[in-house]
């Protein structure tokens, strides 16, 4: 037991092939009396309550060698009595068992763990250092961003940097490389296909390329933290990234990575989780400061803390002379096609969509884009947006970064939309009336126009004539198709059919794939209805469906040839985010 007050949290990772994780959590109280625990609901920059009690078994409360009964006040909320001051210690199982980069999964491989899902935060002791130790499997090493102490503990300066520590263990490859003299660690876990080892020279050159980038774009020589850890899982086919204040844990399929595009999209998503170190991670909605790890808190501003890191993410890379203007163009075109074809973005704001993230972004089904955008998306379209009409007056989103980087970030400030708003109005006047409508308009932004000054036009590829709209998405099963989506307002919405229905036959043709479900579609002429039988619950069911004319499903982002050289200079320094000229 450490002599201080400190709290310490140790965790044993030996009972890896039963993936339960042991967790002894020592204390030593200042007096008796009555102690409150608390486990998080909850993980900052994942917003959704995931109750991560879910996962915990078996804890025993004891002082002196004596158990002591606890009190469960709420589902994740304890209650002890302590009859002196004697050390207390508190002991619980973690069942580690899910892997994404906000969960914990512990196997004969590897273990990782957010410790917001394994430590309890005890009454008073929040704003405390609190010592973090590890038992480890043979040959396994643990890769944690805090401080290591001279007896092999890690330190966290209070309980939110414990919570915002990930740990990865394992006989894992670890590589270290320099951003401006800042030392950075990328540790790798799990195969990659052949050829496409992430963790080669040339892939940390990229890496630090990236990060330097970041570095330009906040207007700063260095990273905001003094010492950074990348985590890789790589698996069959995952996707995603979590943020945090020293280190960022990504997911990244080993399918994926294989693609012609992966590594380009494998640095977007570094790039996107390095900037949260400013966005985000310091640079802080007022709503998450301090957190609140108990229940949903609304905030507003995500469309800016989201929205403008996955409108950047997809800049950084080709500022950092990773790829082409091609490239970069294809993947914006992506996202407005992605966009475009949203039904949602007509039932819900940009505002709104933040402000239920806690209920919708994270609770998505399949009926979920009909009434529903995400803010991510939204965001990056309307981050688009500020970036070009900035640049009509000759400033830039950087700029608008900079400066709140300098008035809030860089002193631990959160800020309001208020402050966000009246960032964006110092440097250009009209975006204080303009901006809040584009926040709660179910109306696209204007973006066309916008393009127009950087020489593009976004053009929708036409659909093959023998394609038929039909407002639905497939899905092959063993059975026969089955629906995967219905659009709001289409056809197979008209016909009274729902998300998993099974189709057995079009115009009394029997159907196995959603392939022979298009050669059907395809050879019906337009204006007559299509007999369809189908499946529900078990009974056989008929309608009439009709098919209309192809929507475009795709837009490219194409280069005006009649665009005059102004035109085409402002692009490429946009693409490059660079500031526009004095």
């Amino acid at each position: 037991m450490p002599e201080d007050l400190t709290p310490s949290l140790h965790l044993d990772l030996r009972d890896c092939r039963a993936h339960l994780l042991q967790v002894t959590l020592q204390h030593q109280p200042s007096r008796p009396g009555r102690l409150r625990l608390q486990l998080p609901a909850w993980t900052p920059g994942s917003y959704l309550i995931r109750d991560y009690v879910r996962q915990l078994e078996g804890l025993v409360a004891e002082q002196g060698g004596r158990s002591l009964p606890l009190e469960r006040l709420e589902v994740a909320n304890w209650a002890v009595e302590l009859p002196n001051a004697e050390p207390l210690t508190l002991r619980y199982r973690i069942q580690a068992t899910e892997l994404t980069v906000r969960t914990c999964h512990l196997d004969a491989d590897h273990g990782f763990l957010a410790l917001a899902a394994v430590a309890l935060e005890l009454e008073g002791q929040r704003w405390q250092p609190h010592r973090l130790s590890l038992s480890l499997p043979p040959e396994w090493e643990a890769f944690v961003p805090l401080p290591r102490q001279d007896d092999g503990s890690w330190l966290a300066r209070d309980f939110d940097q414990l919570v915002d520590t990930p740990i990865e263990a394992g006989p894992h490859p670890s590589h270290s490389f320099a951003v401006a003299g800042v030392p950075h660690r990328w540790v790798s876990w799990g195969r990659t296909l052949e050829g496409h080892d992430p963790a080669d020279p040339h892939w940390l050159e990229a890496v630090e390329q990236v990060c330097l980038a970041c570095c330009r774009l906040m207007g700063v020589e260095r990273p905001a933290a003094d010492h950074y850890l990348f985590v890789l899982h790589c698996n069959d086919n995952g996707y995603g990234g979590l943020e945090h204040d020293l280190s960022t844990v990504l997911q990244f399929g080993r399918r994926r990575l294989a693609a012609a595009d992966g590594r380009r999209k494998l640095l977007q998503l570094v790039a996107h989780e390095y900037l949260h170190q400013w966005n985000v991670r310091r640079l802080r909605p007022r709503e998450l400061r301090p957190y609140d790890y108990g229940r949903p808190v609304l905030i507003p501003t995500l469309w800016f803390a989201e929205g403008v890191t996955s409108y950047v993410d997809q800049l950084l890379p080709h500022a950092a002379g990773l790829c082409g203007e091609a490239e970069v163009l294809g993947d914006l075109a992506a996202d407005l096609s992605r966009y475009l074809t949203t039904p949602g973005r007509s039932v819900q704001s940009l505002r709104l969509s933040g402000q239920e993230a806690w209920v919708k972004l994270y609770k998505a089904d399949a009926y979920s884009a009909n009434s529903q955008v995400s803010y991510y998306l939204k965001g990056a379209v309307l981050a688009l947006v500020l970036d070009l009409r900035l640049r009509r007056s000759g400033s830039c989103l950087a700029r608008v970064l900079q400066a709140l980087w300098r008035s809030h970030g860089a002193c631990g400030r959160g800020y309001s939309e208020a402050d966000l708003l009246a960032a964006f109005s110092t440097e250009q006047t009209d975006l204080a009336t303009l901006l809040p409508q584009w926040l709660d308009s179910l109306e696209d932004p204007p973006l066309l126009e916008l393009l127009e000054d950087v020489g593009l036009r976004l053009v929708p590829q036409a659909p093959a004539p023998q394609e038929r709209w039909l407002g639905w998405q497939l899905e092959a099963a063993a059975a026969g198709p089955l629906l995967q989506r219905v659009e709001r307002h289409g056809p197979a919405e008209a016909a009274g059919l729902m998300v998993g229905d099974e189709l057995i036959a079009l115009a009394e043709q029997r159907l196995r794939t959603p392939e022979e479900v298009a050669l059907v579609a395809g050879s019906w002429p337009l204006g007559r209805r299509l007999p369809l039988a189908y499946a529900r619950d078990g009974r056989l069911r008929f309608t009439e469906l009709e098919p209309l004319a192809p929507q475009p499903r795709q837009w490219q982002l194409q280069s005006d040839p009649q665009a005059p050289a102004a035109a085409l200079e402002r692009r490429r320094r946009w693409l490059c985010l660079e500031p526009e000229p004095a």
